[in-house]
């Protein structure tokens, strides 16, 4: 019996062994990095060496051992390029849970596709990505790729941690540079994590980062990138697709900007220019002007994404757009540019990070940044801004993808940081008037008006447009609250002089209250619950945001059913605090009516992880009052 013992202990010895002498094996991994990971990086490093204005070499070598099916991502295997950039090699080898190789996989093997998608009408832009399907996990990829590119103008950010639940071995980035090219950096979030700065001389640069733990997400966090460590980098003097520029300011960049990428794309005919003036015919006021204008626009265009050559900077032409009727957002913004411009209307191209995510052009830090254009009107002393991309939003209005943020605005005299709307939290406000009845078996029929400004527009001007089937499931995700909802007539008005959007809904459900023996109860607040969960997060680490503040206010009429009296009725409620305010009030009323009235403010903010847990309990106060029930007991 001792003898198949001793051969088992001997063989899995061995195995242990041999693993733990292969560079990839699971067994060297650190526990406190397996921990929360679903995978590691073992090694990410980056070699970048700028030879000159017109000239990177860009080297990869990635190695991510990945425990399970959502940690693939992490692989991060692909690589894109352009006609002004060449892969000069990509490749990958695979290797097993104790780090013996098991596939090797070469260029050939690599998918190649277009960057085109369904919204992008042309683009020359590719990338080649591994397709590959493990046959169990763990596993191990090492990839490599080199890139040269003309291109300077863009330098990767470094993020040695670039995604929640992965951890990181070791991270390297190494930078080398021509002294002559104003090469700048800037080193954001650094605090808390083990990131060296090895090498930061006249001409290179090199940092190392190091066990670095895998994070998890906590709701409300901001941005990954606003909290965890990056090196943004560029270059004074740089190359954008083949046209050379350098910039040490912003005024600089965006007179560059104007005079070499903009330059020539705002000529439009003059029967175009003709047609303009017709349409504005003897108005002066220019706000007035563009708003004529911006209807022309959003009637005679549609939005298609272009991204060919230098194309996927510099707008196509404005007379192109004009004959062709559609654009991305560069070349829509430009052709309403020289739209305006033919009728004495002065605008200027603005560059941004459009997204509901609140995210600032880094200003103090000059480099190409930004992933949309708008457009902005000079008006008094501030600006009036259009989404040039919209064929539905109202004339001005910025909504949650370009609102609070620092924008490039880009004039012929140079570039100027600007911030963009303000949508002030008590101007973001939904006002509910309904009535609602409740019959003697507990069923419930009523009608709502439900009237949304500010920022509260942007989510509820949508609606009109969803089909019967997506309306429906909107309106059951909506008021959850209420089980076997029957949805009536539902007519919409959408103001966008007043930029107000008007609901109006009739509804009904049987067996909303719920009876036995001679009691009813039901929730008294049935449309307007705030029944989002706010999870509890133990030792929270990030700090939390509240990205937009809003005020609803709600008056409800309640028809009592017949026959029943009041046994007993929720409290009137008020709660303040630094998040904001709510308050709830219930008046009796002859024949067995009540009138609900609710009102709640919030706040937004940023605030740290420590005011987490008050937050919590500020909001399930609200979410439990909401949901205070009402109790009749039949006479």
């Amino acid at each position: 019996m001792k003898k198949p013992f001793f051969a088992l202990f001997f063989f899995f010895f061995t195995l242990i062994s041999f693993a733990q002498k292969s560079e990839y094996s699971i067994l060297t991994i650190a526990d406190s990095l397996k921990e929360n990971a679903n995978a590691v990086v073992r090694l990410d490093q980056t070699d970048i060496a700028i030879l000159s204005q017109r000239s990177m070499n860009v080297k990869n070598h990635r190695v991510v051992t990945v425990f399970n099916e959502n940690g693939n991502d992490a692989v991060h295997a692909s690589q894109g390029y352009s006609k002004n950039s060449s892969i000069k090699n990509i490749e990958a080898i695979v290797y097993d849970v104790f780090g013996n190789e098991i596939k090797k996989i070469k260029r050939k093997d690599f998918k190649d596709q277009s960057v085109a998608d369904g919204m992008t009408l042309i683009s020359d832009n590719r990338y080649m990505y591994l397709q590959y399907t493990p046959i169990s996990y763990p596993y191990t990829i090492v990839f490599t790729s080199e890139v040269e590119t003309s291109t300077t103008a863009f330098i990767s950010t470094w993020m040695p941690l670039d995604e929640y639940y992965t951890s990181v071995e070791k991270s390297i980035l190494n930078v080398k540079y021509s002294s002559n090219l104003g090469f700048r950096k800037k080193e954001c979030q650094f605090s808390s994590f083990n990131i060296k700065k090895t090498i930061d001389n006249e001409t290179q640069l090199s940092y190392t980062a190091s066990n670095i733990l895998a994070q998890k997400y906590e709701d409300q966090s901001p941005v990954f990138t606003d909290i965890y460590p990056k090196v943004m980098m560029g270059l004074e003097f740089f190359n954008l697709e083949g046209v050379d520029g350098n910039a040490k300011t912003w005024k600089e960049f965006g007179k560059w900007w104007a005079d070499k990428i903009l330059v020539g794309t705002d000529q439009i005919s003059e029967e175009t220019k003709s047609k303009m003036r017709n349409l504005v015919g003897n108005e002066q006021d220019p706000i007035k002007k563009a708003k004529l204008i911006y209807n022309y626009l959003q009637q005679k265009v549609r939005y298609v994404a272009i991204a060919e050559g230098i194309g996927g900077w510099r707008p196509m032409l404005a007379s192109d757009v004009d004959r062709l009727g559609y654009g991305d957002c560069k070349a829509l913004t430009n052709y309403t540019k020289a739209l305006l411009n033919s009728v004495g209307v002065e605008s200027y191209y603005t560059k941004l990070y459009g997204n509901r995510y609140k995210t600032d052009i880094v200003s103090d830090f000059v480099s190409q940044q930004g992933n949309h254009i708008i457009l902005a009107i000079p008006n008094g002393n501030h600006y009036t801004w259009l989404e040039c991309t919209s064929q539905d939003d109202p004339f001005g209005y910025q909504g949650t993808f370009t609102d609070d943020r620092d924008v490039l605005v880009i004039k012929p005299e140079g570039g100027e940081i600007v911030r963009t709307k303000v949508y002030e939290d008590n101007g973001n406000t939904q006002k509910d008037k309904g009535i609602y009845s409740i019959d003697e078996n507990g069923n419930f029929s009523g009608s709502i008006s439900i009237v949304s400004e500010g920022s509260q527009y942007s989510s509820k001007a949508r609606i009109e447009n969803l089909q019967p089937t997506e309306k429906e499931a909107h309106y059951k995700e909506y008021w959850d609250n209420i089980n076997n909802l029957k949805l009536g007539k539902i007519t919409f008005s959408n103001d966008k002089e007043n930029i107000r959007f008007t609901e109006d809904v009739q509804l009904s459900a049987i067996n909303y209250a719920s009876i036995s023996a001679n009691k009813m109860i039901f929730a008294i607040d049935a449309f307007n619950q705030n029944t989002g969960n706010i999870k509890r997060i133990r030792n929270r680490k990030n700090p939390f945001q509240i990205q937009r503040g809003y005020l609803d206010s709600d008056e409800i009429e309640i028809n009592l059913p017949a026959g029943f009296t009041i046994e007993f009725l929720p409290s009137n409620f008020e709660l303040k605090g630094k998040f904001g305010e709510y308050k709830t009030e219930i008046i009796k009323k002859e024949n067995n009516k009540l009138t609900y009235k609710r009102s709640m403010f919030l706040n937004k903010g940023k605030y740290s992880n420590k005011e987490y847990d008050e937050y919590r309990l500020f909001m399930e106060q609200i979410s439990r009052n909401d949901n205070a029930k009402i109790i009749l007991t039949k006479n």
